[in-house]
């Protein structure tokens, strides 16, 4: 089953974003049979492949931003679709609440010092886009400030891209009913109830004003050079499916080449 993921996910920039016209549960026609597994392992294969390339060509890097509401899956999507690169090219991290020298700074200057270097895939757990979701839900900020932040993320990202720096960004879209379901599962499961915290709970009732600042957020940030791409998410295998794909396709649209190397090979004698 041929599928162009990053065709069919992709946030065209300048449209406009209604979160209730795309269903979480979506699959794009694929189902969790052989033929899914088959193009999830080639999928992971090629990232493989791809990300040692990078490593080795050191021209550019990738930048993964990945955004959900509590539960959305971030860590599992790390988990499986990056679980086959090596480490030493692959870097993730997360963005909690500023510390108190972050927060001392704009909200940019702890993200841009996290940027990866070129060679190595960087993954953002929750990122940037913070300062226009949380920050605008809960009005940590005033509005004539957050309201800035569009424009400058977007100034931040084409930087970043001219820097050759490629970013992806996911949306990992949920339904707020699987969301309770697998707040349910994690108290259910003895070994997941350590990932429970009151505060997810607590900001369930701020779901619709989430669902508007992630619209606004993905239809004024999503451009050429930095697309959004919302991913059906209720099914955690086609999350990672698709995810996956979208990577390996763009690092492929990259057309790297291996370096030559520094010395004459052919001089080499064996003592």
């Amino acid at each position: 089953m041929a599928t162009n993921f990053t065709k069919e996910l992709i946030v065209k920039p300048g449209k406009k974003v209604r979160l209730r016209k795309y269903d979480p549960e979506d699959t794009l026609g694929w189902d969790k049979g052989q033929k899914m597994k088959e193009s999830m392992e080639k999928s992971l294969h090629k990232l493989d492949s791809l990300q040692y390339l990078l490593y080795a060509e050191r021209k550019r890097a990738l930048l993964v931003v990945l955004q959900a509401l509590d539960a959305g899956g971030k860590d599992g999507t790390i988990r499986h679709v990056m679980a086959g690169v090596n480490p030493q090219g692959c870097n993730v991290i997360g963005f909690k609440a500023p510390t108190v020298e972050e927060a001392a700074h704009d909200f940019l200057w702890r993200i841009h010092k996290a940027v990866p270097e070129h060679g190595y895939i960087e993954i953002f757990n929750r990122s940037h886009y913070e300062d226009v979701l949380i920050v605008r839900v809960h009005n940590l900020v005033p509005k004539e400030v957050w309201s800035k932040r569009y424009d400058e993320i977007n100034e931040f990202e084409e930087m970043l891209t001219r820097s050759n720096v490629k970013i992806l960004k996911f949306f990992l879209h949920i339904s707020k009913e699987e969301q309770k379901k697998r707040f349910m599962e994690r108290i259910d499961d003895p070994d997941k109830r350590w990932k429970v915290s009151l505060a997810d709970f607590q900001e369930r009732k701020y779901w619709d004003e989430y669902i508007s600042a992630y619209e606004d957020a993905l239809t004024r940030c999503s451009t050429e050079y930095a697309p959004w791409f919302i991913i059906p998410s209720n099914k955690k295998w086609f999350r990672n499916l698709a995810v996956s794909h979208v990577i390996a396709e763009t690092l492929e649209s990259m057309k790297m080449k291996f370096p030559s190397p520094t010395i004459d090979v052919k001089r080499l004698k064996w003592q």
